[in-house]
């Protein structure tokens, strides 16, 4: 019997205690009868993933992903609604609204008067695609996006709909997206993480909703498969440099006597985690020489700078992470999400929302159109988008200068491109008011189903045992990939 095995069967009663008071999580791991026979397809460098992944061939290797946390207002960027502004200051009828929940933020209004986009709009693209003036360079790339109109949410509050989105479920404990992939399909390079995310600065309403680190958590995966956090300053990693007085060479001892001793107590014990925390000791060892390179925007020349924005060499930026996430992916990092924060514009949307809205508008254009030089944008899916909408009421006061915009999760959108994804389409259409889907509607977990396919996943078929459960990402109910989108 392997010792993994005879950690589940012969778990020691000082064991059960010791993992137990580490909290339920730990708890909830160690029961996990079928857990370790899965995670023990993997080697322990994470090198290959499971044996049977991918399903199919995939159109992208890796992906990179614009997490607009707060969630931007539609009306206001891409989805466009000249008929609200006959409508300015009316209410929203109920025939629209259908009795829909609300926020506690604007349950209480005696009205919901609509707010009309006070932004103008311009065609674009071949199609003549509608998008906003607060993205001008999204308007010169709308031939080699796809842009989705009708994602949809049941979560309407912050903290569970990112969660849900993130991981598959509006309560925390289960793995992200970026663990999925690690553990299914492995790492493509030695030296660096296979998920990196990063946490840029950003330009809008300070009052920012938190991000947790559940969010690219592996939840009851092997934690190997979680994230790895980029900063904004000082070490990119934390304690990737050495302490004062110690070298490569002393650190690499210590890396070798740590792991006797790792390796000894999983031959005792059996615990998955040991060999998690061994790879991650050697992970972090060859860092110390990989992630300075990956790091030195000094490499890049002038013209590829000048294309991401005069804020690319300012660390910490939106630009400077969509320049790191090219240069990620470019040496094999299979997913890099970024999480830029400050798009929840209850109020003040006319100074707020533009702020948002030129941190990312050009860099988002820069890393597409410098993965399609590079010839990386047919194997590289990017996806854009926040986890729900904005309600075209006004919450608070409102003017026609200016006006605030509540939840919303039955309509959104987001943009998809490369790795296997038709460019210059537009899916979904939402009803004059972006209130209520009319066509082609897409759940957040239909998407995430899209997301895997294009990386050569069933997503049917990715799940592990948990809880008396066959675990997916994508869930229990009927989901599937949107083939309109897919090439």
């Amino acid at each position: 019997m392997d010792p993994q095995s005879e950690y589940i069967q012969a778990i020691t009663r000082r064991h059960f205690f010791q993992k137990g008071a580490l909290g339920l999580g730990a708890a909830a791991l160690a029961s996990m009868t079928d857990l370790p026979a899965q995670a023990a397809k993997l080697p322990s460098s994470g090198i290959g993933g499971l044996p049977n992944l991918p399903h199919f061939a995939p159109k992208a290797k890796r992906a990179i992903y614009l997490f607009m946390a707060g969630a931007p207002c539609q009306m206001d960027l891409f989805d466009y609604k000249p008929q609200m502004n006959e409508w300015y200051d009316k209410d929203l009828p109920e025939s629209i609204r259908q009795g829909q929940r609300l926020t506690t933020m604007t349950s209480g209004q005696k009205r919901f008067p609509i707010a009309p986009s006070k932004f103008k709009f311009s065609p674009y693209g071949e199609n003549g695609t509608m998008i906003s003036e607060l993205l001008p360079y999204h308007g010169k790339m709308v031939d080699d996006i796809a842009i989705v109109k009708s994602l949809h949410t049941e979560a309407i509050n912050h903290d569970p709909a990112i969660t849900y989105i993130c991981t598959g479920n509006q309560l925390p404990g289960r793995p992200s997206l970026g663990s999925w992939l690690s553990y299914g399909l492995g790492s493509m390079n030695e030296n660096l993480p296979t998920f990196v995310v990063m946490t840029p600065n950003w330009s809008g309403r300070k009052e920012a909703q938190a991000l947790y680190n559940r969010l690219w958590g592996a939840g009851f995966l092997p934690s190997k498969h979680s994230a790895v956090t980029l900063r904004k300053s000082g070490d990119p990693i934390l304690f990737l440099s050495n302490p004062e007085g110690i070298d490569s060479s002393l650190r690499r001892r210590m890396l070798d006597s740590v792991s006797k001793i790792n390796q000894e107590t999983y031959r005792l014990s059996g615990d998955p985690e040991t060999q998690s925390r061994i790879s991650q000791y050697e992970m972090a060892f060859r860092m110390q020489s990989s992630v300075p390179d990956l790091v030195d925007l000094k490499q890049e020349t002038q013209a590829t700078l000048d294309m991401y924005g005069p804020e690319v060499t300012k660390p910490g930026t939106f630009a400077a992470s969509c320049l790191l996430a090219r240069r990620m992916v470019e040496r094999d990092v299979r997913f890099v999400q970024i999480f830029h924060r400050g798009w929840d514009q209850h109020g003040n949307v006319a100074r707020d929302l533009p702020a948002q809205a030129k941190d990312v508008d050009q860099a988002a254009w820069a890393l597409i159109q410098d993965l399609k030089m590079r010839g990386m944008l047919d194997d590289t899916l990017v996806v854009w988008g926040g986890e729900f909408g904005r309600t075209i009421y006004s919450q608070g006061g409102l003017s026609k200068e200016n006006y605030g915009r509540d939840h919303h999760p039955r309509c959104f959108t987001v943009w998809m491109a490369g790795g296997g994804v038709k460019p210059g389409v537009v899916h979904g259409e939402t009803d004059d008011f972006s209130y209520n889907i009319v066509k082609d509607p897409v759940h957040i977990a239909d998407l995430n189903a899209t997301i895997l396919h294009c990386l050569g996943i069933d997503h049917r078929r990715l799940s592990i045992p948990f809880q008396g459960l066959d675990v997916r990402l994508t869930g229990v109910e009927e989901r599937h990939p949107v083939k309109e989108l897919l090439i």
